[in-house]
């Protein structure tokens, strides 16, 4: 049970802070800095997003409360809004919520955007803070509230490892990508007859 409930918050925490839907981004943030001032800003960046999905984590209760909200409610806000994130992944585009637009090119020009908008809302967004206030409303028990913190740090330190060695991540894609297009051909002008099936 506490496996299951630690996988689940883990994967979707991670999912949707989606540290690599936000490289694209990143790179364009840190156009012509160089690696100690990339990694300074990733650092931000995660160390930012934990501070503030912790946040909500201990929070959540209390703001259910102050507001008057139930879980049922928050959870149906939620769904609408993790719907809507789903549906722009589908078609493989960033979501308003976690990236507004225009908030690259302000950002390019801030001396520091480790904070904002990496930090929030483009890793820390509505999607996340929803996931975390929804967990926390299903923790029964401080096994399963160790398991949402513990699943924040981690996916905060794959953040900063994304980001942070972002070239070097983004060559090995390249590199894959080059592996696959090299695949492609071959089994292209296998079928052709070109070239024999090459054995597996």
């Amino acid at each position: 049970m506490y496996v299951r409930f630690s996988l689940l918050a883990l994967s979707s925490i991670l999912f949707l802070v989606d540290p690599f839907a936000a490289l694209p981004t990143f790179l364009a943030i840190t156009e012509g800095a160089n690696p100690a001032r990339r990694k300074r800003i990733a650092r931000k960046g995660a160390l930012t997003a934990l501070i503030v999905l912790c946040g909500f984590a201990f929070a959540g209760e209390t703001l259910f409360r102050l507001f008057g909200i139930t879980l049922a409610a928050f959870e149906l806000a939620g769904g609408i809004i993790l719907l809507l994130i789903g549906l722009d992944m589908l078609q493989a585009k960033r979501s308003p919520t976690q990236e507004a637009a225009g908030d690259t090119e302000a950002a390019a020009q801030k001396e520091d955007a480790g904070i904002v908008p990496l930090g929030v809302p483009m890793l820390a967004g509505p999607g996340a803070i929803t996931s975390v206030m929804v967990l926390v409303g299903q923790a029964q028990t401080h096994w399963q509230m160790a398991a949402i913190l513990i699943s924040i740090a981690v996916t905060a330190l794959i953040c900063y490892l994304v980001l942070g060695h972002s070239n070097l991540v983004v060559r090995v894609m390249g590199l894959l990508l080059v592996a696959l297009a090299a695949q492609y051909f071959v089994n292209g002008l296998a079928d052709l007859g070109v070239i024999s099936h090459p054995v597996e």
